[in-house]
Order: C-alpha cells, then sequence, then structure tokens
C-alpha cells in the first residue's frame, strides 16, 4: 500500500549553508516535558554528549542561550528556547491535516498509474482525533485505500450527496442546540438512500491554561476577565457550534478579546493557548490534554458516519464496519480523552437515527 507524507522544514540562514532545526526542536521538546538531557538523548537516539554539542552549537548559532541547566535541578528551556518549541508546536498543528489533505491528493492522483489497485474508501469528514485513530487503523488494512479529506459538516454531507465521498463524518450537539444541528443536515440527508453509523461521543468547552489562572468556568466569564481568545475558522463546524453557543446565551462576539484570531484544527488553537499567545479557546478536550491544558465542559457531541444504503453492502464498507466494531479500536477510543464509544457500529436509517437524536438530551 502506498502512502504519502508530507512533512514542514524549518531552515534557519545565517551567513551561510541552511541549517535544519527539525532535531534540535524535538530534543528541546523533550527537555521541557521531562527537565533531563538524557531523556531528549533517548527519545532521538543519540548520545547525551551529542545533544549537548548540538544545543551548544544551536546557542552559538542563534547568540542566545536555548537551555539551562542547574546542579541538582535538572535542565530547563530559557524564554528563548520555550518560544522555539511552541512555535514548533504551532506550525505542526495548524498544518497537519492541511498536508495530509495535499499528501492523499498527489496519492489519488498517483495510484491509478500503479499496478497494485486497492478498493479506495473515500472519507470527507470534520476533522477529530477519534477520525485520525480510524486512518490509523485503515492504513494498516491490506487491500483497503484510505482518501481522506477534511472539510466541515456541511461540506462532507454535500459531497455524499453528489456522489463525491463514500463515508461522510457529522457531528451533532446535545441538548438545547441538538435542533439547530438536525435542521442543517436534514437538508443534505436522503431518508430513503442514506443510513447513519454510530461512531463516538466527544466533550467539547473552553481549553485554558494549567491551574486555570483566570478563573474560567464559562462564556460569560471570558469576556468579564478580558481573556485572550483564539477562535477556529469559519468554514469549520467547531466554529459554527461555537457561533451557536454565542447566540444561545445572547453573547456577542464582538465583546471577546480576539474572536477575529483564527486557527484551523482543535490541536492548533490549544497549541495558541498552550505556548501563552492566548488564555482561551474552545474545542475537544482530547486537544486540551494533548498541550497539557486544563478545560472545561460545555457540551456533548455525538460524531456519527453517514453513507449511502448500496455503499454498506460492498466488501471495504463491510470491513471498515468490523474495525469500528472491534475491541482493539473501542479500547483505542477509550484512551482519547473526552471520547466515548456509542454504540459503535450501529447501522440505523435517517428517521430512526433522527428521531432518536429529538429524543436525547
Amino acid at each position: 500500500m502506498l502512502n504519502i507524507e508530507i512533512e514542514t522544514v524549518w531552515r534557519f540562514h545565517k551567513e551561510g549553508s541552511p541549517q535544519n532545526v527539525v532535531v534540535m526542536l524535538g530534543v528541546l521538546n523533550e527537555i521541557r516535558k521531562t527537565g533531563k538531557i538524557a531523556s531528549a538523548a533517548n527519545d532521538v537516539h543519540l548520545s547525551y554528549r551529542h545533544v549537548w554539542n548540538l544545543i551548544e552549537q544551536w546557542s552559538a548559532f542563534f547568540g542566545v542561550p536555548l537551555v539551562e541547566t542547574q546542579r541538582g535541578k535538572g535542565s530547563r528551556l530559557t524564554p528563548f528556547g520555550e518560544k522555539l518549541v511552541w512555535a514548533g508546536e504551532r506550525m505542526r498543528a495548524r498544518l497537519g491535516p492541511q498536508l495530509e489533505n495535499l499528501a492523499q491528493e498527489l496519492a489519488t492522483e498517483i495510484k491509478p498509474f500503479l499496478q497494485q489497485r486497492p478498493s479506495v474508501i473515500r472519507v470527507h469528514a470534520s476533522h477529530g482525533f477519534a477520525v485520525s485513530k480510524l486512518r490509523e487503523f485503515l492504513d494498516r488494512e491490506p487491500g483497503i485505500g484510505v482518501d481522506l479529506r477534511y472539510v466541515s459538516n456541511q461540506h462532507s454531507l454535500a459531497s455524499l450527496a453528489q456522489g463525491a465521498c463514500d463515508l461522510s463524518g457529522v457531528h451533532l450537539p446535545h441538548g438545547e442546540l441538538r435542533a439547530q444541528g438536525i435542521k442543517a443536515c436534514r437538508e443534505w440527508l436522503d431518508p430513503r438512500e442514506d443510513r447513519v453509523i454510530n461512531f463516538v461521543t466527544r466533550e467539547m468547552g473552553l481549553m485554558v491554561k494549567s491551574g486555570n489562572p483566570l478563573r474560567i468556568k464559562s462564556l460569560q466569564d471570558v469576556i468579564d476577565r478580558k481573556a485572550r481568545f483564539v477562535n477556529r475558522d469559519h468554514d469549520s463546524g467547531t466554529r459554527l457550534l461555537f457561533d451557536q453557543l454565542l447566540a444561545l446565551h445572547e453573547i456577542d462576539e464582538s465583546r471577546i478579546n480576539g474572536a477575529q484570531q483564527i486557527e484551523f484544527t482543535h490541536a492548533a488553537v490549544a497549541a495558541y493557548v498552550a505556548s501563552g499567545m492566548a488564555d482561551v479557546s474552545f474545542g475537544v478536550e482530547a486537544a486540551a490534554r494533548q498541550f497539557g491544558l486544563d478545560f472545561i465542559r460545555l457540551l456533548t457531541e455525538d460524531y456519527v458516519f453517514v453513507c449511502k444504503r448500496a455503499f454498506l453492502e460492498t466488501e471495504a464498507m463491510r470491513r471498515i464496519l468490523e474495525i469500528i466494531r472491534s475491541n482493539a479500536f473501542r479500547t483505542a477510543v477509550a484512551t482519547l480523552p473526552g471520547y466515548t464509544p456509542s454504540d459503535m457500529g450501529e447501522v440505523s436509517g435517517v428517521k430512526a437515527f433522527l428521531d432518536k437524536m429529538h429524543g436525547d438530551h
């Protein structure tokens, strides 16, 4: 199976040949997390001496120290070292899904010219940690190719209706916003031909710095504390959900400090807060925990897949359902903070699904 990965490369230029900083960022990040140069050396499979030489070389290159060591207290990053690491984390979180989309486009263009032509499942879904986990499992399956594109709720359902994808990922909130979510989806769903596959529930809420120094507990607190906010992009389902929450609580977006500052993934807004460039954001709990942030839950969402009835009968979809229903995948999802397996792989008609959605609170 051909898989393509596209990665970013940082190069610093200064009086001569460009310097690649990827290994250095990995070293610094491990020191940030553990306070130990030995741990960083193990992480990148280099000797302690080699890693220490790297740190000295880069400090000399920038003219600023990157790491401070204190006898008996281990090592820690200097403010400049911290700035470099968090810039790298934000870059990876921001560009990761976009680069995955580009790699998938390239793979789709190349595969028709190769001798091996596995059945390719086209998945359009909102970006999320459980979807990424499913892709990991599918990538290990022989004879199945996955063309996964990260798109918003409405775009994924439109793609399915227009025959541009086989599987559409959709998320719907519990509670007072449920009816709005159902109404937005209903216009794209065909009760005769579409089928809904249960997947997971996930917790959505506010991400704040560890210890919650501003004591934020609600959306109103974000305004009252004049907290610096970082928002999601206008095309994302999470941004739509956040805007609906603001309307529900009669909060004017213009009162939020930084509402126009946007990032494109859950991980990117979490990295923005973790790096100190914002105080709070809105997204999934898994992203908050990934970056060591505290999380204030505001609501729960159901995440489901939708496909055509005929696609359910294909060998490829049968194998997807086997994976989703497997104990191994259920266990993998259960390790994601804020994600809960929810009747995974259970198939229902559109009417039965929407009736259940109306009845749930």
